[in-house]
């Protein structure tokens, strides 16, 4: 046998599959496109004006509260989390808000007295951690440029309304399962730690 024979016709039969697969599988349409699109009943319709229920997102879960630190003029921090990750970090998780009838500025003092904090505004790198069985006391983590790993750029805060908030620090032994939160102008919190 010829191998150029053999050789051509390996190329026919490849070039032939190929074809064969390409004309299979290359569908214009997806499936199920040649079903007509139903509109939805006339009674459940919205107002031009409203949002179309369909394609607004699912509301949140409201989230479990672990504390409540109330601080100056009207401000109150509620913690929903504090979780340690496999890193080593403690992550701590709420929302400040103002309580008062009319907007207030997020004191200053929250971001603590340190040197490299005090360069990068109004943050919540005040905030310490306090293990009461273990005798220390665990600050936010900075990061290379002293800036806290926490919540910063904080300003005024509207009436009624709060913001979504972190810390980071390093997390306490495995052992230690309850801190004390602080925060400057804040009472402290109990924390159970996840």
């Amino acid at each position: 046998m010829n191998v150029s024979h053999v050789r051509g016709g390996f190329i026919a039969l490849v070039i032939s599959a190929s074809l064969l697969v390409t004309g299979c599988g290359a569908d214009d349409e997806p499936k199920g496109a040649d079903k007509p699109a139903t509109a939805p009943p006339s009674s459940q319709q919205s107002d031009p004006g409203q949002a179309d229920p369909s394609t607004e997102e699912p509301a949140e879960e409201p989230t479990e509260t672990l504390a409540v630190a109330k601080g100056q003029d009207g401000f109150e921090l509620a913690i929903s989390s504090a979780e340690r990750d496999a890193g080593g970090f403690l992550t701590v998780k709420g929302s400040l808000k103002n309580t008062e009838s009319k907007g207030r500025a997020v004191p200053d003092a929250v971001r603590g007295d340190e040197t490299e904090v005090l360069k990068h505004g109004t943050s919540l790198g005040g905030a310490t951690l306090v293990d009461g069985l273990g005798k220390k006391r665990y600050y936010v983590l900075r990061d290379t440029d002293g800036r806290p790993l926490a919540t910063s750029g904080l300003g005024i805060v509207p009436a009624g309304k709060s913001i979504d908030v972190f810390m980071q620090f390093p997390a306490p032994p495995a052992a230690t399962t309850e801190v004390s939160f602080q925060l400057p102008t804040f009472e402290p919190a109990t924390l159970k730690l996840s």
